[in-house]
């Protein structure tokens, strides 16, 4: 067995707003993470990916922002970490 975690930034913090950007782990392998160079999420969604069977181990808290600071850059807002356990071939 080995986990994957699949890192969903989405646009708000409803599971079925928009995944904006991504970033994929997965622990059978040497490679690096893939992190969003892919022209398209892996799902359009964050409720598409536990669909798919991925499992929501955290979201990022919801801190209130003051209405100027919305244009800033920074961090994205809206993190969910999500893992899969799979077999591994033997």
């Amino acid at each position: 067995m080995r986990q994957k975690l699949l890192i969903l930034y989405l646009h708000n913090s409803a599971l079925d707003s928009p995944v904006i950007g991504w970033t994929r782990y997965d622990g059978d392998t040497i490679a690096p993470p893939v992190s969003g160079d892919e022209n398209e999420p892996p799902y359009a969604t964050g409720l598409d990916a536990l669909r798919d069977g991925w499992r929501a181990i955290q979201f990022s808290a919801l801190e209130p922002r003051p209405g100027e600071l919305n244009y800033q850059p920074g961090w994205q807002s809206f993190e969910v970490i999500m893992e899969k356990i799979v077999e591994t071939p033997r």
